[in-house]
């Protein structure tokens, strides 16, 4: 197998784990703001320890599989872009978050930062 398709499948595998740790996390995060407003917060913080737990089963051998092919900034990245990818169907659809122009800004930004992290192939300067 070539090296560009061992990334690509590395990026696969990765980037796909990451969409579903991401998943788990977001809902760790703030699901509870939704469902657990009026319980102390200790309770909600057991709650989304809970949930979080399955999402490092995910996190930690995506990143390690990514490291495989990729630097330790671009894994970054790509997870900052994964996790607003989550958050914004996670807040439009689960929370009821009206829509808001600067979603798309963020998305551009982020979509920049993808862009200068991976324009370079992984551990070149």
């Amino acid at each position: 197998m070539g090296t560009e398709a061992l990334n690509l499948r590395v990026l696969a595998l990765s980037g796909g784990m990451l969409v579903l740790a991401n998943i788990f996390m977001t809902f760790a995060w703030y699901a509870h703001l939704k469902h657990l407003g009026a319980r102390p917060w200790y309770i909600a913080s057991l709650v989304s320890w809970g949930i979080a737990g399955f999402e490092y089963l995910l996190q930690v051998p995506a990143n390690r599989i990514g490291y495989s092919a990729f630097s330790l900034p671009q894994l970054k990245i790509m997870q900052e872009a994964i996790t607003l990818t989550v958050f914004v169907p996670f807040a439009l659809l689960y929370m009821r978050q009206p829509l808001r122009w600067d979603y798309l800004w963020a998305a551009l930004c982020i979509l920049g930062a993808v862009y200068f992290i991976f324009r370079s192939p992984a551990g070149a300067h």
